[in-house]
């Protein structure tokens, strides 16, 4: 995917010579280092809270394997 981003000129023409050091390209030295930096920040999510209800189980005739069934449930069929 293309993108374009502003990065401090000091710091891109280090990154071009590292890349060049390292026989690799400018895509790879970025895309190691967005992957180095994110597995050693956690990303933090809300959790999300799953509402639940007790009962006596499926009702009869309830397939949870079977799309159409469940479809069919759903709308009154």
């Amino acid at each position: 995917m293309r993108t374009t981003i502003d990065i401090d000129e000091q710091l891109l023409n280090y990154v071009k010579r590292k890349a060049a050091e390292n026989n690799s390209s400018l895509k790879n030295i970025m895309e190691d280092a967005l992957r180095d930096f994110f597995s050693k920040h956690t990303v933090h999510r809300n959790d999300i809270k799953l509402e639940t209800f007790s009962g006596k189980g499926l009702k009869p005739g309830v397939d949870l394997d079977n799309n159409q069934s469940l479809y069919d449930i759903m709308d009154g069929l």
